[in-house]
Formats: structure tokens, C-alpha cells, sequence
């Protein structure tokens, strides 16, 4: 009797588990069938891409499994008034499709923090009124001078030149702390983004002190125009989508570990997203207003800038060209083998890379030719599958997929019809 009873027990477990493992098989092949729905492909540009593309490219754009690339073209024709109109091919986009961000999302913190000190005007502050970082939490850190500032102090305009000339993450941490976690996610969907999420600093922090940020003051010690107290985000966000990559990844303790790494709290940026908010600020009147970002005219100007400056162009911050040469953070054309940039060309955009993601976001002018684009791209490049290992190709392979994608976009933009010449000159900028 026993042994039937334990039988019959070891039986329904079985079935048990064989249910579940199979609810389990369906329902991830009902998100890869979700996924494929959500893809978006335009045989234009496949097509061209294909037919331009040497052996390497080729190589990529046949394993869109192992290299998980993503790639928007978007034509921007002018009318006789010379209003641009925008129209986007696709390749491989899919918002379900996850590729870590990393410092793209520097570029809609920079233009929320604009956009929140300008609301902040009345207290006799801007974005170059010296701002001092406190703490009030565990993890926090404190700034209280910026080396790279002519006066020595930290400013909201210094930490956004270092966003885009060098995508610094220690001006990300203190913008994302300025804004505060909640208030960055809600005006992000407010403007339409429903599936941005913006959950981190750049710096080794659990979810709980993200979610905490630091007191902030400006002006002087002795005269402080503006307190701003420590805050706390109770925002919930949509975790049940599981995102697992790659086959095992080295924790902060430096222990290997045999899994994929776990990206599901991590930020979240589609690719599509970032490609309009970018538009979205470079040409507000082709976005509704209630997706335009509220800023004025010399805050435009001071973004269009130094999305546009080389890292030896700037003054104030000075860099050394070494490191920091032209390309640095132009990953389209001219971050591989530190390609010369031609003077009468300029790319505005805001670059990424890190777990073996690499992308870019750009608007490219060409003055001379009268040329005018956008690019967006993200490719991921880990062969031995290892996360936080620090042994990625971006060299090898990432960047050489940016600039030949470029050079072909390019040279297709050449030779193509216009009816109307676009006028430029809103993007013609002097430099420091």
C-alpha cells in the first residue's frame, strides 16, 4: 500500500512538473512569437545595406542572433520653405528585443535637467550657477568642486558639456540625482515614452539607494539661492518581462558567475525612442508639441553645440587629444581606426557602450554637399559570452559596423534625388 501510495505521489508530481516545464515552453514561445510580431524591417534598407556591404559587415548582418543589431535610417527631405519632413526605414527594430543603453541615456537626462532649470529661474539660478552635491543616504557621494571648470565649481552646463563631449558618467550620476528617479520616468512617459525606464546611476548602487537621491544646493556657500531636499521615488515599474543575456557574467565581487546576467531592473532605452526624443530636440516642430521637450532658444543652441564639439575643440572643459580624440564618442564614420573628420562635416549625437552593447544616435550635416541625416544603431559584440569581463570587440567589430553602415548611408545620401536643397545654417555653430 505504501508503495503504490508513494507511486501514485511521485506520479502526480511528475505530471506537475511536466505541465509546468511545458506552460513554461509555450509561454516563451508566445513572447518569441510577440517579439517577432513587434520587428520591424524595410527591404530598402536591408537591401541596400546588403548590397554595399564588405565581407565583414555581411558577416554581422547574417547572425542578427549573436550580433543583436538594430539599425534606423531616417531621410529627411526639405519643401520649398524648407521645413524638414522625416521618414524612418527600419532594420531588426524591436522594442522587445532588449540591448543595454549605457550612456545614451545621458542624452534625455541632459535635456529634462535644461528643461528643469529653466522651471527654476525664478530662484536666480541657471545652468551655470555653481551647484553643490550633499549626501543624506547610504551609497551617496558628495561633489563640491569640478577640476575640469575654469572656477573650480561644479555647474548643471559643465556636467552637460562632459555628457557630450566625452559621455562622463560622473555628470549622468548628478543629473540623474538633480532630477530625481520618479520625475524622470513620469515626464519621459508624459512626453510619450511609455516603455523608457530609467532605473540607475552609473555607479556600483542597489535599487533601494537608486531610488534615493541626494540634497542639492546652489549658488555659495555663504549665499545659497536654491535648496533642493533629498528625495525618494516610490515608483512602480513593469519588471515582468525577464531579460537574460549572455552565459555567465562576474559579479561586484569579481566572482564568476555560471548564468546569464540578469538585465531586467537594468535602464531601458528602445532604440526608436531614442531616434525621436533625439529628433525631438534637433527639430522640435516636427514632433506635436506635447512631445517636445520645453526648452529656449539658447538652451537649444548650448545643446546643438557640444552634441556637435570634439573633445579638442573645447575649452572649457579641456581634454587631452590623445585619449579624447575627435571621434571618440562619433561612433558612425569616425570612431574606427580614428578616421579623420572632414571639416564641413558634423555629427550631433549621444554614443553607448558597455556589456558588449555599443550604439549611437546621430543627426549627421554635411555643409559643403548639402547633405542632412539621421543614424541610430545599437550591435552587441561579446563572443566569449562573459559579461563584465571587460573583453568585448568594439574595436574588432562594433565600430568597423558603425562606420561602414555610415559611409554607405553616406554615400547613398550623395548621389540622391532633392527637390529642394536643404539651408543648414540653423546647425552651423561656432566652436570654443
Amino acid at each position: 500500500m505504501r508503495r503504490f501510495v508513494l507511486y501514485t505521489l511521485l506520479l502526480v508530481i511528475f505530471h506537475r512538473a511536466a505541465a509546468q516545464e511545458t506552460a513554461a515552453a509555450q509561454e516563451t514561445a508566445a513572447a518569441r512569437e510577440t517579439a517577432a510580431a513587434r520587428e520591424k524591417t524595410d527591404p530598402f534598407l536591408r537591401d541596400l545595406l546588403r548590397r554595399q556591404a564588405f565581407p565583414a559587415l555581411l558577416h554581422v548582418l547574417d547572425h542578427p542572433d549573436s550580433f543583436r543589431y538594430q539599425l534606423i535610417y531616417t531621410r529627411i527631405d526639405r519643401d520649398k520653405d524648407n521645413r524638414p519632413h522625416f521618414h524612418n526605414y527600419y532594420f531588426r527594430v524591436n522594442p522587445l528585443e532588449y540591448y543595454n543603453p549605457a550612456s545614451t541615456v545621458k542624452m534625455p537626462l541632459a535635456f529634462l535637467a535644461l528643461e528643469k532649470m529653466d522651471s527654476l529661474a525664478r530662484y536666480g539660478i541657471d545652468k551655470d550657477t555653481p551647484m553643490f552635491t550633499d549626501s543624506a543616504y547610504s551609497g551617496q557621494t558628495t561633489t563640491y568642486t569640478d577640476s575640469t571648470a575654469k572656477a573650480g565649481l561644479p555647474s548643471l552646463a559643465q556636467y552637460i558639456r562632459r555628457i557630450f563631449l566625452i559621455s562622463d558618467n560622473d555628470a549622468y550620476n548628478r543629473l540623474y540625482e538633480f532630477l530625481g528617479q520618479g520625475p524622470i520616468n513620469r515626464r519621459l512617459w508624459q512626453l510619450g515614452y511609455p516603455d523608457i525606464r530609467i532605473t540607475r546611476r552609473f555607479m556600483p548602487m542597489t535599487e533601494d539607494e537608486n531610488r534615493h537621491t541626494n540634497p542639492i544646493r546652489f549658488g555659495t556657500d555663504s549665499h545659497v539661492l536654491y535648496r533642493q531636499p533629498p528625495a525618494v521615488s516610490n515608483l512602480d515599474f513593469d519588471f515582468s518581462h525577464s531579460i537574460l543575456i549572455g552565459d555567465a557574467y562576474y559579479d561586484r565581487h569579481d566572482s564568476l558567475v555560471h548564468a546569464p546576467m540578469d538585465f531586467t531592473r537594468h535602464n531601458n532605452f528602445p532604440l526608436e525612442d531614442a531616434q525621436q526624443i533625439m529628433q525631438s530636440v534637433l527639430f522640435p516642430e516636427s514632433v506635436p508639441p506635447a512631445r517636445r521637450f520645453h526648452l529656449n532658444d539658447r538652451d537649444e543652441r548650448f545643446l546643438y553645440q557640444y552634441m556637435s564639439e570634439y573633445p579638442g575643440e573645447s575649452a572649457n572643459p579641456h581634454y587631452d587629444t590623445v585619449n579624447y580624440f575627435d571621434g571618440y564618442t562619433k561612433f558612425f564614420f569616425f570612431r574606427a581606426g580614428r578616421t579623420p573628420i572632414p571639416s564641413y562635416i558634423r555629427s550631433f549625437n549621444k554614443p553607448g557602450w558597455s556589456y558588449g552593447f555599443a550604439t549611437d544616435i546621430a543627426y549627421v550635416a554635411d555643409f559643403r554637399n548639402k547633405v542632412e541625416f539621421m543614424l541610430s544603431g545599437t550591435i552587441y559584440v561579446n563572443r566569449d559570452g562573459i559579461l563584465n569581463d571587460d573583453k568585448y570587440e568594439y574595436e574588432e567589430i562594433a565600430y568597423p559596423f558603425f562606420k561602414e553602415i555610415g559611409n554607405i548611408i553616406y554615400q547613398y545620401e550623395l548621389q540622391r534625388n532633392r527637390a529642394y536643397r536643404p539651408d543648414l545654417s540653423r546647425f552651423a555653430l561656432s566652436y570654443d
